[in-house]
């Protein structure tokens, strides 16, 4: 009897030690994304979300987003320790093909974890880093690569007329590594780029619709030649729009991307070399991450 004892002594002690061990520790948690505002990438685009831990990023999964801005997926299961310890969600536009395994630097939104949630923005550091709430635009209608005073109406130029001459029409902040920013006019309802541009004083890297001579050293088109299908050159700006967008780089669409912080109409009544303002827009995608 008393040998009996002993054993089940053992054994008790031996199912409490099992039971207590380390392997009933929690090695996964899920991490929660509520996110509007993002748009369909297309096929060769996709969103991949990271964590920061201890300085060095982890990714937490990748998801495409559709038409209607739903995500493809909202809940990503990471290991325990390295969901803890993050200070930061940063959210990235990744190829399809050819990833790497390493954050792009194209960084669309981000945000610190204060507890078990964080509030995501394009404003944060990690991210564009700026609300564009002291953004403002101007530009004048003109077409001066063809040399002679005829469809004035014809081009954009993203400037002032002072009276000392031509000055910097946009106000905008310095961009991060990964991003652009793009003129465009809304002819007809179709947008068509004046180009690609990271300084507000020079000229940008599209003149494939002007004359032949020289533009002012400031962003902007003269449409003039090569119209795309369904236009014809010249044509008259008036009654359409102007927009700066915000693009990515690599450029993931030829139209303009979902951040397009200045939009203006043009009046249906323009004049050329007249200034004309453009006004803020700044509906950004946001959202929560949740652990």
């Amino acid at each position: 009897m008393t040998k009996l004892l002993k054993f089940l002594a053992l054994f008790a002690v031996a199912f409490s030690i099992t039971f207590c061990s380390d392997d009933d520790e929690p090695t996964t948690k899920d991490l929660s994304l509520n996110i509007s505002g993002l748009e369909n990438l297309g096929s060769d685009y996709e969103y991949e979300g990271w964590i920061i831990v201890n300085g060095a990023p982890v990714s937490t999964g990748k998801f495409s987003v559709n038409d209607n801005g739903v995500l493809s997926k909202t809940s990503f299961k990471l290991d325990y320790d390295d969901l803890e310890a993050a200070s930061t969600f940063v959210l990235t536009i990744e190829p399809v093909v050819g990833d790497v395994p390493a954050p792009s630097d194209v960084h669309i939104l981000a945000g610190n974890f204060s507890g078990k949630t964080g509030k995501l923005s394009i404003s944060h550091p990690a991210a564009l880093g700026n609300d564009y709430k002291t953004s403002s635009g101007k530009y004048i209608l003109a077409t001066p690569t063809n040399g002679s005073d005829t469809n004035e109406n014809s081009g954009i130029w993203f400037l002032e007329i002072t009276g000392s001459g031509p000055a910097v029409g946009l106000n905008l902040p310095t961009l991060p590594a990964g991003w652009k920013y793009e003129g465009w006019a809304v002819i007809n309802g179709k947008p068509v780029s004046t180009g690609t541009f990271t300084s507000l004083t020079g000229v940008d890297d599209f003149d494939g619709f002007s004359g032949d001579l020289a533009g002012p050293p400031f962003p902007g088109e003269d449409y003039l030649v090569n119209a795309p299908a369904g236009l014809t050159f010249p044509t008259d700006l008036a009654g359409g729009k102007a927009v700066i967008s915000i693009e990515p780089v690599p450029d993931n669409s030829p139209n303009p991307f979902l951040l397009k912080p200045l939009v203006g109409d043009i009046p249906v009544s323009a004049i050329d070399h007249t200034t004309y303002s453009m006004g803020q827009n700044l509906s950004f995608p946001t959202g929560t991450v949740s652990r």
